[in-house]
């Protein structure tokens, strides 16, 4: 693979070689000579169709996780994210010790290996918001919290230029990886100035299935506002509203 030069981008396919625009820029790629049919029967291959499910496992799951964060994504998700995300599952389902490799699954993997995962890589929460807070699970009450004392957010909040005030949210998910299904349950504070002023507490509850059995999520975000003669506008449509997993809870 190699990066395209000069004034004129070329899109399509010339001989081998197939030219088209990436995030990267303009790339241009020799095509590829395996036959789709020997990758799928020739004994040789054994290992790439191994790579090839866990892979496609990975990506689904990862899918799921997001389609059940889909309203707080929205608005706090950076262009790699999807791919990034399919690479932590990878390592999850890669942890799996109970099935042989090409059947190794998140559910027999280590779904707490996601924990700490950034959504949004150009505004990570750990470098948005410093004053300390505790995100809990409770898997016997399906009751998933973030708690957050007093503090100044002027002190505590690392705001991007422009911002006048913001706001805290939370999502409780339960995720059946298996049946493809989830549920969730989000919370948010007012939109709170970005000032001197000590905050009141923050606690957040957001319940999913008592006694699940299930992997479950706690994701905690921010959004950024800017007052203008008494509205509120996002702030550069989200681009550094972080979004993050704080806490994961496997398989019982």
């Amino acid at each position: 693979m190699a990066k395209q030069k000069g004034l004129i981008k070329l899109k399509g396919t010339l001989s081998d070689v197939t030219f088209y625009k990436s995030q990267d820029g303009y790339i241009a790629r020799e095509k590829g000579s395996l036959d789709g049919d020997r990758i799928k029967n020739d004994p040789a291959f054994q290992r790439t169709r191994e790579n090839m499910s866990e892979f496609g496992r990975a990506g689904k799951a990862g899918k799921l996780l997001r389609t059940s964060l889909q309203a707080m994504l929205i608005n706090a998700a950076d262009s790699r994210m999807v791919s990034r995300l399919t690479q932590s599952f990878m390592r999850v389902i890669q942890a799996d010790a109970t099935n042989e490799r090409g059947l190794r699954n998140v559910i027999d993997g280590e779904a707490e290996l996601l924990a700490g995962f950034e959504f949004n890589i150009k505004g990570k929460l750990g470098t948005c918001l410093y004053a300390p807070f505790t995100g809990a699970i409770n898997r016997v009450t399906g009751v998933i919290t973030l708690d957050i004392p007093p503090f100044v957010p002027l002190n505590m909040v690392a705001a991007p230029a422009g911002a006048t005030h913001y706001k805290i949210t939370s999502a409780g998910a339960e995720v059946d990886f298996e049946a493809e299904t989830f549920v969730v349950t989000t919370s948010e504070t007012a939109i709170l100035p970005w000032d001197a002023t000590l905050t009141v507490a923050i606690s957040q509850s957001n319940a999913v299935t008592a006694a699940s059995t299930k992997p479950l999520f706690l994701a905690v975000g921010m959004e950024f506002f800017q007052q203008v003669n008494g509205q509120m506008y996002p702030l550069k449509n989200g681009a550094f509203n972080p979004l993050a997993l704080v806490a994961v809870s496997g398989m019982p």
